[in-house]
This record gives structure tokens, sequence and C-alpha cells, in this order.
């Protein structure tokens, strides 16, 4: 692999792919600036940071459960931030040539945010995230998109407490299931059949810090002391 314009003060948290060849992997700001990349070859990746949105003050991304980016057809893609005054989505619809930034309910401070995103289309998707700090256990939260993630709403309250580290669609290519499974850093995992209006707690499923589904019939939590836990709906 080769990197063009590499920044050495950037960290990647996450990175989705469209096909094997085509990607993005995203960056915590660097002076106001996201050192964002994208791949188009499977070789060379290419600074994409003049393409980016500007940053707030201290803007990033979480890298707890790999999931602050999620791809979804042939060009569009999500980036879910905090750590600023306003927990954000970075949407882009053309590949990463251009991308906006759009707010979201979640809390925001230099501990909390958006930590996760998920779409089950290119208009239709979920965000997930919360508070680092033990002091805040109950800022879990969760809000929906149906425009393609223009404009977010808060789903009712998943039953989990501390941050959403993870979540993900129980669906394979093509299933438009609304079906969602979060898992909270500390604070349990759950699930909703209808995309945040009805949650469901997992009992005793703690401690998994990213979940993804192959199918429903077929997905995994991972989480601390090398636990890997099949789900299936």
């Amino acid at each position: 692999m080769q990197f063009q314009n590499q920044n050495p003060a950037a960290f990647y948290d996450c990175f989705a792919f469209w096909t094997p060849n085509r990607g993005i992997s995203h960056s915590d700001s660097v002076d106001g600036v996201f050192p964002d990349l994208r791949i188009t070859d499977g070789v060379n990746w290419q600074d994409i940071s003049g393409n980016m949105p500007p940053a707030l003050p201290g803007e990033g991304s979480f890298a707890a459960s790999g999931t602050c980016v999620a791809t979804r057809g042939g060009q569009s893609a999500w980036i879910a931030t905090g750590a600023s005054t306003t927990a954000r989505v970075l949407a882009t619809r053309d590949g990463g040539d251009t991308s906006e930034a759009y707010d979201t309910p979640l809390v925001s401070s230099p501990s909390a945010g958006a930590f996760t995103v998920a779409f089950r289309n290119p208009w239709h998707g979920i965000v997930g995230g919360g508070d680092l700090d033990p002091s805040f256990p109950n800022n879990a939260a969760t809000a929906t998109s149906s425009d393609g993630g223009a404009t977010w709403t808060l789903t009712n309250a998943p039953p989990v407490t501390g941050a959403i580290f993870g979540l993900a669609y129980a669906q394979g290519a093509g299933n438009g299931s609304r079906t969602v499974v979060i898992t909270a850093n500390a604070g349990g995992a759950a699930w909703t059949p209808d995309e945040g209006d009805t949650w469901f707690s997992l009992p005793g499923v703690t401690g998994y810090w990213a979940v993804a589904f192959a199918s429903p019939q077929a997905g995994w939590l991972v989480g601390t002391g090398g636990r890997i836990l099949k789900i299936s709906f």
C-alpha cells in the first residue's frame, strides 16, 4: 500500500469500503482539518482533506468499535464525530469528492459524541453515542435519519448506559430490515425491531464493543477478554 500526502499527526479512527478497491478512512482533526484518505484502485491512498468540511475545535471520532464510518451503494458514506461542541455526521454522496456536515442531537463534549453509524440504504440510517465520562451514565442515545443524514431525530431512549460503542443493522446484502443491535462500553446491549421505536435488552450481554452482521442469522459481538458472541434473528 502507498500513501500520498500522509499527515504524520493524523490518527485514523475507522475506515469502510464500497468495493474491494474503493474505500475511505477517517482521522481526528488536525489544526482544524480532517486529513481523510480515499482509495480507488486498491493500492494508493489519496489525501482528500481539501474535500472535507472544516472541523470544529477539537472535533474527532472514536475508534472503540471501528464503526465511525459507514458506506452504502457506490458513492455514499457517513462519518460520526464528537469530542467538540456538537456531535455531527459528515456525509458524501460522490465518493468523497465533496462532503457536508450535519448536526445530530446526541450529546457532545471532549468525552462524548457520536461513536457509531450505520445505514440500511442510501437514505435511512442510525447513529449512536454517549459519554465516556462515568459521571454521565445516562447519555447513551440513538438518532435516525430518513434523508441520507441531513437531519436526525432522537429515538426512544435505549436501555443501555455509558456510550454506545457499536451498532449494526441485522441484515445481509439487499435486506432492508429495520432491526438494529447496539452495544455499550459498560452498560449492556440491546436490540430494536423498528430503528429505536421499541427496545429490548439482551440479558447478560455486557462488555462488548462492536457488532456486525453477515445476515440476520449470522451476527457477532466482540469485546473485552477476547470474547466473541454469535447472535441471530
